[in-house]
């Protein structure tokens, strides 16, 4: 069977199942890389707990496995936005390294301080920069670590958890694509609304 590698990486979730197949326990390490650069990840917990459930992965290696790729993940994060972050915002222009999405997840981190290392992992965009901006902000690498393994935990153990006993239920296994789109689109909404408040906050003052 060929994949697409584009589309893999954009729908990893949907290939899943068919990637276990091909691949067999290369899959682990697929789902390792996937979680520490941070691509999409919450729906493909969701449907790795799933596939566990159904007996194609043991759910507490990959517990081990993603839990520990999501900390390391983050911790480069931190050391790059602590060493390097003012260069690479350096250029407003820029595609990658938008002024936007900073700002954002600084106004997130600002408001809702250290948890926002716990919360972020449960938001797109702003899970990718939280520990980038607490690394520019030059947070105390201690406190980072311990906001970091708990919010580890929590992201990957629920998520995991979710799939393994919800993933047998027939309603949810028809319509696996919906609510993927829901994993992606319901935790991204505090992000929304803070923006429009932002907005709303501008045009008043």
């Amino acid at each position: 069977m060929e994949f697409n590698p584009i589309d893999v990486f954009l729908h990893l979730d949907v290939y899943l199942a068919q990637i276990i197949a091909q691949y067999g326990s290369w899959v682990y390490a697929l789902l390792f890389a996937v979680i520490f650069v941070d691509l999409p990840g919450d729906s493909l917990l969701f449907v790795a707990g799933m596939l566990a459930g159904g007996g194609h992965m043991n759910l507490y290696v990959l517990m081990g496995l993603l839990f520990t790729a999501a900390v390391l993940g983050d911790a480069v994060n931190y050391t790059i936005g602590r060493y390097f972050g003012h260069k690479l915002f350096a250029n407003k222009d820029s595609k990658i390294f938008r002024q936007d999405y900073l700002q954002k997840t600084h106004a997130f981190y600002e408001k809702h301080g250290g948890k926002t290392i716990i919360l972020a992992r449960f938001v797109p965009i702003v899970r990718t920069f939280a520990p980038f901006v607490a690394g520019m902000a030059e947070m105390s690498y201690h406190r980072f670590l311990m906001f970091n393994f708990i919010g580890a935990a929590v992201w990957v153990v629920s998520l995991l958890y979710a799939g393994y006993f919800l993933g047998g239920i027939p309603f949810i296994a028809k319509n696996i694509g919906s609510i993927a789109i829901a994993l992606v689109l319901i935790p991204a909404m505090p992000v929304v609304i803070e923006f429009f408040k932002m907005k709303f906050a501008k045009k008043e003052a």
